[in-house]
């Protein structure tokens, strides 16, 4: 046990050892094989090795590594083969999502291999199950998400949120005119707003400058883990890890420990009351599932899966739109003067979601270009074929790709690198009067399609809405650097080292 743990604790000496490895392999193939097949569609690969030398150069760029593949690929489709993983379709046609997420639904599911993953962090959570324990879920939460109750609760809490505490706080930034981490910021609102949605919990500080809760950052730890899991070049390496008990899977079973104890200490407490009542008062969802009888792990997991996925998707969708606002001064003149045609008590439910058409266009667009999930991947059941011919194994994991679909002139013509939220108007070149398209959700899966649709979309544009507005508004974001952001996949993308910003009050004077 000490020789391995002393193996792993030495990230200098294996990567070293790997690189040369990798070096030495490159160049026995290169004189044993000659040179490397070449495939249609797809990188070079190597008998039994695959493309694994490929993938592992490319292993900190598998995004634009992808997108450059898929780009070529006359389909918009690569498959990937290579040693220690199973064989992967990466997809960016959109014929071929809608066949996957709608058409043959049954064939795809989230498979073994995916909530393998992902199982240590959520469990038997809604986003990591399939078959009857999903429909069972799914039910339950679609019932939730459509009642009044929700929006209601969600509405009270976002106003309380932004009117008590973040604007205040933006105020006093503004008067002493600190560099922020806005993401940061953003991230702590989102993770506020979930948990008191989620679990109705009481807000943690929003201040960047204060330490992170415990909770939050066991989920940051967590997530972070769990998603270098997938992109690893062998699985069986995290796998040993996990066996043995060392480096990142120790630190990921504490951080899912702590998650856990937290969020069964507080359903603990909601069921006695619950219990000693006789009835719910409550309003948060966990209050909800705990009433409909649900079994407590699954409860747990449900509530886990929530939080994970409200917390990160929207303030990585706002953070890349404040910047990209930075970068397109006239959109943002145009967004204040949306904004500013409406009444400050107008910021409802009903006005949010059908009043500012320009800033939901800006959010899709800044999604279409940085999607907060810039992947996700299914497994074949069953030997299948794809819509635009390629064809499909059991156990093969079929990925679709959002991040790489917004860069494809097929979707969205010669200019899809530019920042245009007109493009999502009927009438682009009138688009101040005009109504917002209808886009195909297997063009723009953001929010995955199909079945499994997002259930919460409605909601993260309304709380996108709100947030947004209500600092544009009042303050003017200013980047303190220069440089292009760097776009960073994880379980959900971030910005890598934040944004750093200046707030400013806004002059409505110019």
């Amino acid at each position: 046990m000490e020789i391995l743990t002393s193996l792993f604790s030495v990230p200098t000496l294996k990567f070293v050892f790997i690189s040369v490895f990798f070096s030495w392999l490159h160049v026995m193939l290169c004189k044993v094989c000659k040179a490397p097949k070449l495939p249609a569609d797809g990188p070079p690969t190597y008998p039994i090795l695959g493309c694994l030398i490929s993938f592992y150069k490319n292993r900190h760029r598998l995004l634009d590594w992808y997108t450059e593949l898929l780009t070529e690929s006359a389909t918009n489709t690569v498959v990937i083969n290579r040693f220690g993983a199973a064989r992967t379709i990466v997809t960016a046609n959109s014929k071929n999502v809608e066949y996957v997420l709608k058409t043959n639904f049954n064939n795809f599911p989230k498979g073994k291999p995916f909530t393998e993953i992902l199982g240590d962090f959520l469990g038997y959570g809604i986003f990591n199950v399939d078959g009857e324990l999903w429909r069972m879920q799914r039910k339950l939460a679609c019932h939730v998400f459509s009642t009044s109750f929700l929006r209601e609760f969600m509405m009270s809490t976002l106003k309380d949120e932004v009117e008590n505490h973040l604007l205040p706080l933006l105020e006093s930034l503004a008067e002493t005119s600190k560099v922020v981490d806005l993401q940061e910021l953003l991230k702590r609102l989102a993770f506020n707003m979930i948990c008191k949605v989620s679990l109705g919990v009481d807000r943690c500080c929003l201040d960047p400058s204060q330490p992170v809760s415990p909770l939050n950052e066991a989920f940051d730890t967590a997530s972070k883990i769990s998603a270098k899991r997938a992109a690893a070049p062998l699985f069986l390496v995290w796998k040993v890890k996990k066996w043995v008990g060392v480096r990142s899977e120790k630190r990921l079973k504490n951080a899912v420990e702590e998650v856990r104890t937290y969020v069964e200490g507080i359903i603990h407490g909601k069921k006695r009351k619950i219990d000693e009542s006789g009835e719910n008062h409550s309003e948060d969802l966990l209050s909800r599932l705990i009433s409909a009888g649900n079994d407590k792990e699954v409860t747990r997991d449900m509530v886990i899966s929530f939080i994970m996925a409200g917390r990160d998707t929207t303030s990585a969708a706002m953070t890349w739109l404040f910047w990209l606002l930075s970068c397109h001064p006239v959109t943002e003149k145009e967004l204040v003067k949306e904004i500013n045609n409406m009444e400050k008590n107008l910021l409802d439910y009903e006005s949010l979601n059908k009043e500012l058409k320009l800033l939901k266009a800006s959010l899709c667009e800044s999604m279409r270009l940085y999607p907060p999930v810039p992947w996700d991947s299914k497994h074949a059941m069953a030997d299948d074929l794809l819509p635009d011919g390629t064809p499909v194994q059991a156990g093969d994991r079929v990925t679709y790709f959002p991040y790489g679909m917004g860069r494809m002139e097929a979707l969205w013509g010669e200019d899809w690198y530019e920042f245009r939220p007109s493009r999502w108007f009927v009438e682009p070149a009138s688009y101040h009067e005009g109504s917002l398209k209808k886009v195909c959700p297997y063009k723009f899966p953001v929010f995955q399609a199909g079945p499994r649709v997002c259930l919460g979309k409605e909601m993260a544009f309304i709380q996108m809405n709100y947030v947004v507005a209500s600092i544009l508004r009042q303050f003017e974001i200013k980047p303190v650097v220069s440089e292009k952001p760097v776009f960073m996949p994880l379980l959900t993308a971030h910005m890598a080292g934040g944004l750093k910003v200046v707030i400013q009050k806004r002059d409505h004077s110019r």
